[in-house]
C-alpha cells in the first residue's frame, strides 16, 4: 500500500474525529471539515517525502487542531485589526496559543463523553435545529454519507437532503460546541438514536454502489450503540437499540455467498451467525425489558431475537413476529413498519394473506419508488404460482434499486423465472 492510499484510508476512518476536534475549537462545521481536508492534504505531501508517521491518526488529529488553530489565530488577528488593538508578539501569544491549548486538553479529559465522534453527534442534535436536520447532519459528518444516500434513507427527494444540511449548518453557526449537559442529552436522545440506526442500515445494506454491504459503518454504528450504553444506561432505549444492532450484526457473516451474492434471510447458513453478538443483543434485550416500557428499538430488536432464537428458518415463530410488528405499528405508524408486517403475515399465514396488505400499501406516496414494496410484492407472487406478475415485479424492483449487488438478484430472479 502506498503513503497516498493509507493516508486516505486512515483519514476516512478517522474523519469524523477530525471534523468534532475542529469543530470544538472553531464553531463552524464548514470551517471545520476544511481543517480535516487540510490535514489529509498535508499527510499526502509529508507521507511520501518523510516516511509514514508511527501513529498516522494521531498524526492527523494533530495536523487538524494546528489546523484550526491557525484559523483561530487570524480570526484573533482580524478581530484585533477591526478593534483597532495593539499587540505585539509575545502578547498574543501569551492571550491567544495558551488559551486554544488549555482549551484542547481540556477537551481531551472530558470526563463524561471523551470521544470525539459522540461529542460531534450531539453537536449534530442541537436544539436549534428541526429533526430531520439533525439525524440529516450526523449522517453527513459521522457516517460520511453522500447526500442521496441520506436521501434514500429517508426516502425524501435528494434536493430536500441538501437543502436541510446547508440550514444546519447556517444554523450552527458561532454556537457553542459544547457536550450537552445530562438534561439536554436526555432531549436529544431519540435524533441520536435515529442517526446510529441509520448509519448500521447503510453498512447494513447499502443504498446504491457495488457492494451490498459497508461493515465499517456497521462497526461503527456499533461501537456508537455500544458508547451509548455506557453513558446513558439507565435509558431502556439505548439498550434495544444496541441489542437490534449486536443481533442483526451477527447474519452479517451469512449474508453473501463466495461470489458475493445475497443470501435471504430464510436461506442464510445459521452456523455462520456470530454467537457472541447474539448473546451480547439477548442480552442487552432483557436489560431494555427490565428498565421500562419498551420503545420502537426495543420492540424491533425482540422482533430480530424470534429469528435469532430460531436454530432453522422453519422453527421461526412467525406468529410472534406478527404480534411484534402489530406493537410497533401502534407506536410508530410507518409504511415501511406496515410492509415488514405483511412479510411476515406472508410466512404467518401464507402469501395469500399478505397480498391484500402489499397491494394496499402500493398507494402509499412514500413507497412509490421503494424497491423493497416492489419485491415483497414479487415474492409473494411467486409463491402464489402468479409468475407472471412475479416476473415483472421483480423487474420492477431491480429499476428502482440502485445498488448493483440487489439490482443483479432481482434480475436473475425474473430471468430464472421467463424461463
Amino acid at each position: 500500500m502506498s503513503h497516498a492510499e493509507l493516508a486516505a484510508g486512515v483519514w476516512r476512518i478517522e474523519r469524523s474525529r477530525l471534523v468534532g476536534a475542529a469543530a470544538k475549537l472553531l464553531r463552524d462545521l464548514d470551517d471545520a471539515e476544511d481543517c480535516a481536508q487540510d490535514a489529509l492534504i498535508a499527510a499526502l505531501d509529508a507521507w511520501p517525502r518523510d516516511g509514514t508517521p508511527a501513529n498516522p491518526a494521531a498524526w492527523l488529529m494533530t495536523a487538524t487542531r494546528n489546523k484550526a488553530l491557525d484559523r483561530l489565530r487570524r480570526r484573533a488577528m482580524l478581530e484585533r485589526e477591526h478593534e483597532h488593538l495593539a499587540a505585539d508578539d509575545e502578547a498574543a501569544q501569551t492571550h491567544v496559543v495558551p488559551d486554544f491549548v488549555d482549551h484542547l486538553d481540556a477537551a481531551r479529559d472530558q470526563a463524561e463523553i471523551g470521544d470525539e465522534l459522540l461529542r460531534l453527534i450531539f453537536i449534530a442534535c442541537h436544539p436549534v435545529l428541526p429533526r430531520e436536520a439533525q439525524v440529516a447532519l450526523t449522517l453527513r459528518l459521522l457516517g460520511g454519507l453522500e447526500t442521496a444516500e441520506i436521501a434514500r434513507a429517508f426516502l425524501v427527494p435528494e434536493p430536500t437532503v441538501a437543502q436541510r444540511i446547508v440550514r444546519a449548518k447556517k444554523a450552527l453557526h458561532g454556537q457553542a460546541f459544547e457536550l450537552p449537559d445530562a438534561d439536554e442529552r436526555a432531549q436529544r436522545l431519540s435524533s441520536v438514536l435515529a442517526v446510529v440506526y441509520l448509519i448500521f442500515n447503510e453498512g447494513h445494506t447499502a443504498g446504491s454502489g457495488a457492494s451490498l454491504l459497508r461493515p465499517a459503518l456497521c462497526d461503527e454504528a456499533l461501537r456508537l450503540a455500544r458508547q451509548l450504553q455506557h453513558l446513558l444506561p439507565a435509558e431502556p432505549e439505548v439498550h434495544g437499540l444496541a441489542a437490534l444492532l449486536e443481533i442483526q450484526a451477527s447474519r452479517l457473516p451469512a449474508r453473501l455467498d463466495v461470489q458475493g451474492r445475497p443470501v435471504l434471510l430464510p436461506d442464510q447458513d445459521r452456523r455462520k451467525w456470530d454467537p457472541l453478538l447474539i448473546r451480547r443483543g439477548l442480552a442487552a434485550l432483557d436489560r431494555a425489558l427490565g428498565l421500562g416500557e419498551p420503545g420502537p428499538y426495543t420492540l424491533q430488536a425482540a422482533i430480530a431475537a424470534c429469528h435469532a432464537r430460531a436454530a432453522r428458518a422453519k422453527d421461526t415463530d412467525w406468529h410472534a413476529i406478527v404480534a411484534g410488528y402489530d406493537r410497533l405499528l401502534a407506536l410508530n405508524p410507518s409504511p415501511v413498519v406496515a410492509l415488514n408486517r405483511a412479510l411476515a403475515v406472508s410466512f404467518a399465514d401464507g402469501p395469500a394473506a399478505a397480498l391484500p396488505l402489499l397491494e394496499a400499501l402500493a398507494g402509499e406516496p412514500q413507497l412509490k419508488r421503494y424497491p423493497y414494496l416492489a419485491g415483497a410484492q414479487a415474492d409473494v407472487l411467486e409463491r402464489l404460482g402468479r409468475v407472471g406478475e412475479a416476473r415483472e415485479a421483480y423487474l420492477r424492483a431491480a429499476e428502482l434499486t440502485e445498488n448493483d449487488v440487489q439490482r443483479m438478484l432481482l434480475l436473475e430472479r425474473a430471468r430464472r423465472l421467463a424461463s
